[in-house]
């Protein structure tokens, strides 16, 4: 299983270590599963290595669930789940707010991740991390290359040791070779640690997969026993990313339209209430399989992006924005400011009596495909940005041997590229 790609001093591992925030197989795929599939697409020997627990855990059942699967994971070898791509599930004490828990989990996942890694024959591996508090095991790694994606304000989130991560996310950044961003509002924080090195790159979606809500076909049969006009909205379903409020008063004001939400309940905010959501017309249909959105965009008259105000949401670029695009939906959006530079191709409101006309405007328009954001969304793919990080990976590799040795890599010794996308 080795990579017989010749190496030295002047040319960067193909190998990868990705310390991800969420589980290999949960329902919904974020940045890190994506970017961990592409770059094992791309030649490079990835290993994925599943959040590490940063959340404080509740006494929800859906938290002990997932304390049990781990478990029992952990007994378990590293698994292959597809080509040039392994996965570990390593124990972590999360309670990271404690100095002496975070010393005891340095030590034991360093010597884990070192014997892992000589196991699977990995050498100075590039270390990409989206988890701010990997910053000693990266250490341990002797990478040749340290990207952290930054792609939330993970400080922001409910049951976060804030102080902690503020911290060595800043620490982290000053470290790192290569900082991405996929908000302004986290391009702005974090580039005065690091000015040269911070790159701000939206999220962007799969546009081939959700571009199949714009032909003819059946909607669910759950969806199409609901009546239209519809409202949907796809994604996690927990109080500080969703504006409870905001749909609960527009149901009210406009019994005649449907909301639609599709998503876990609770996901990261086990405490989530929805009883404000008891109301004739809103549906939840629960967690949908990926390869069935675009099924349930079709059906949807309007997509909708409802957020509180707070600190998370003021640093987010929802990934459902291009999804909504590319599906041909004429979007709304409430307190997501990394989106005001898409005006063309969204509407914002500021409260729900606004909702309500804009809304309304959209349901009056013919015809009601999105078709400026399809234009846009077929600029914003994942193999668009791919693209535009390997070849910022290229020139950080570039700078951090002239770093080293005073010169640039000698001709012949480039560093090899992947494949295109």
């Amino acid at each position: 299983m080795r990579n017989e790609t010749v190496r030295s001093e002047t040319t960067p591992s193909h190998d990868v270590v990705l310390f991800s925030t969420a589980d290999w197989d949960h329902p919904f795929w974020t940045n890190k599963q994506h970017v961990a599939a592409q770059l094992a697409e791309r030649g490079f020997r990835v290993l994925y290595v599943e959040s590490l627990g940063l959340r404080r855990p509740t006494v929800s059942g859906r938290d002990l669930t997932r304390i049990g699967r781990r478990l029992r994971r952990a007994w378990q070898s590293v698994r292959q789940v597809r080509e040039n791509l392994w996965v570990a599930s390593p124990l972590a004490i999360p309670w990271h707010d404690s100095a002496m828990v975070r010393r005891l989990n340095d030590r034991l996942l360093s010597a884990w991740l070192t014997r892992t890694c000589r196991r699977l024959g990995f050498e100075r591996p590039i270390a990409w991390t989206y988890n701010p508090l990997a910053g000693k095991l990266i250490e341990s790694l002797d990478p040749s290359l340290i990207v952290y994606h930054a792609v939330d304000d993970l400080s922001a989130a409910p049951h976060m040791a804030r102080a902690t991560i503020e911290l060595a996310e800043r620490e982290l950044a000053q470290a790192a070779d290569l900082v991405l961003t996929t908000s302004e509002s986290l391009q702005a924080r974090l580039i005065g640690h690091n000015p040269h090195a911070t790159h701000y790159l939206p999220n962007v979606a799969d546009f081939d997969h959700f571009s199949q809500a714009r032909s003819d076909g059946l909607l669910p049969a759950d969806l199409a026993a609901i009546p239209a006009p519809r409202i949907g909205f796809v994604g996690a379903l927990s109080s500080y990313k969703v504006d409870f409020n905001l749909i609960a008063t527009v149901a009210r004001a406009r019994p005649d339209w449907h909301w639609v939400l599709i998503g876990q309940v609770g996901e990261g905010q086990p405490e989530t209430s929805i009883a404000a959501l008891s109301l004739p017309n809103v549906h939840l249909l629960g967690p949908q399989p990926y390869a069935e959105l675009p099924n349930y965009l079709r059906g949807f008259d309007v997509a909708a992006i409802p957020c509180p105000a707070n600190d998370y949401t003021r640093a987010m670029f929802p990934m459902k924005f291009f999804e909504y695009l590319a599906a041909g939906r004429q979007v709304v959006v409430s307190n997501v400011p990394a989106l005001i530079s898409f005006g063309d191709v969204c509407q914002r409101v500021d409260s729900p009596e606004e909702f309500i006309e804009v809304v309304a405007r959209m349901l009056s328009a013919s015809p009601r495909v999105n078709e400026a954001g399809v234009q846009v969304a077929a600029r914003y793919t994942w193999q668009w940005r791919l693209d535009q990080m390997l070849l910022l990976v290229d020139r950080a590799w570039r700078e951090r041997q002239v770093a080293s040795h005073g010169t640039s890599s000698p001709t012949g010794c480039a560093p090899p590229r992947a494949k295109a996308g």
